[in-house]
């Protein structure tokens, strides 16, 4: 067998194979002779039809059977041969018989060999933010407003009270399908409603009746109203404030605190855990910023292959999500076109360059996991579970659980590789902006 190979890209290249005949006959003739002692004919017994037969009734398919396997085999002797590190399946073309030889072309996607560029080019922000007193009284005042209830006022509607109303609207003064509702439960700037519909509520009291105009957003779900005027007549029945629970032995017994512990260790229990969130915050943050400009510095070309398989993956992960939110049964339902290749095909490209970049980090620096920081980043994480032995011995010992953390570890340290050599300059940010942040990077 016969190989060469040219470059048709930085990621792809085409191999052109020659095999001798001869190997193709050998073949065809012994899977000739296993099919002559189980062919079928009619006028002869099973094992007794001259081979002539056999060759003119099977021998067309055999020899196409034959070439198909030959061709199969043989592009991955040439990969091994040619010392190919392919992605992917070849693409077989051009199958032609000449000059006692059954040639092809055979195109594969290869792993990308890239050279990164010097980290001191890199520009990347660092952020740093600290938990105060203030942090914290907002923090309790937060887990006080996830309890609380509502008390009925005969004063005006405000923001942040509760408006039960009813409420019938008119376009082009025709009613509308889900215009209307009775007894509408709504909290005054949750932002449920289209822009101005609250806002016509603010100064109302229970029993006032009233019409606002409004207009439905030109990105409005239903086409029929977008960008139309409105009249929505409101009639309030009842306006709630808002009322916290007080901090008593009530309220701290719901986090494990006794009474004679009091608010002390509320406080304390909550900035721990605030300042646990600020440093997986921080790390995350400085994580992508970093990764981020190792992708922006480093164009590199990556194969359609990888791009598709990550591309299944994120759907795939997508789709799991799905199922633990809405239950088994929504997701046998679940229609995958609904989330084409186009939905994720950005953020796969993203992922796969930035994973051959991080391998070539990892090498050219010869970087192991660091094991103590595996451990640290484990004790860390059980802190917040009640029995913190029992988390930190399941994930010590179970080997991909494990795994999964010394992957997060490593990516740490190529951050951490990376960040000794680039120009970082140091930002200052408040608890809210910092979990702000990371929140739209998760929703991204």
């Amino acid at each position: 067998m016969q190989v060469t190979t040219e470059a048709v890209s930085g990621v792809a290249r085409r191999l052109n194979v020659s095999v001798p005949t001869s190997r193709i006959n050998e073949q065809f003739e012994a899977r000739l002779k296993r099919t002559a002692k189980t062919a079928k004919i009619n006028g002869f017994r099973p094992g007794k039809v001259p081979l002539s037969r056999v060759r003119s009734d099977f021998g067309p398919g055999i020899y196409q059977e034959v070439v198909n396997d030959i061709i199969r085999d043989t592009v991955f002797e040439a990969i091994q041969q040619e010392k190919i590190n392919a992605v992917g399946m070849p693409n077989i073309e051009k199958v032609e018989h000449k000059d006692d030889a059954l040639v092809y072309e055979a195109t594969v996607e290869v792993y990308p060999e890239v050279e990164v560029k010097a980290f001191d080019t890199l520009e990347v922000e660092r952020k740093a933010a600290e938990i105060n007193d203030k942090d914290v009284d907002a923090m309790i005042e937060n887990l006080q407003k996830q309890r609380q209830t509502w008390a009925v006022t005969k004063g005006m509607a405000k923001k942040d009270m509760q408006v039960t109303f009813d409420f019938e609207g008119e376009v082009d003064g025709e009613k509308f399908e889900g215009g209307s509702a009775e007894d509408f439960k709504l909290v005054l700037g949750s932002g449920r409603m289209i822009p101005g519909f609250e806002d016509g509520i603010i100064g109302m009291k229970a029993g006032e009746e009233k019409v606002i105009d409004v207009t439905f957003p030109e990105d409005y779900q239903a086409a029929n109203l977008a960008g139309k005027a409105a009249k929505f007549k409101i009639t309030v029945k009842q306006v709630e404030k808002p009322k916290l629970p007080e901090i008593d032995a009530e309220f701290l017994k719901i986090f494990g605190i006794s009474e004679e512990d009091g608010v002390e260790k509320l406080k304390a229990d909550v900035r721990k855990n605030m300042e646990r969130e600020v440093r997986n915050g921080l790390r995350n943050q400085v994580k992508q910023a970093a990764f981020d400009a190792l992708v922006a510095a480093n164009e590199i070309d990556v194969p359609s292959a990888m791009v598709a398989q990550e591309i299944d993956r994120q759907r795939e992960q997508m789709i799991q999500q799905f199922t633990q939110q809405f239950g088994g049964a929504g997701a046998q339902s679940f229609d995958k076109s609904m989330l084409p290749d186009e939905l994720f095909k950005e953020q796969a490209e993203k992922s796969v360059k930035l994973g051959v970049l991080v391998s070539k980090v990892l090498a050219d620096a010869k970087l192991e996991v660091d094991q103590a920081r595996v451990d640290t980043y484990i004790d860390e994480m059980a802190s917040s579970y009640e029995d913190p032995t029992e988390v930190v011995d399941y994930f010590k010992n179970d080997k991909q659980q494990r795994a999964q953390i010394e992957a997060v570890v490593l990516e740490d340290q190529v951050v951490d590789h990376i960040l000794a050599a680039a120009k970082v300059t140091e930002t200052e940010v408040s608890y809210d902006d910092l979990l702000k942040e990371q929140q739209a990077r998760q929703a991204r």
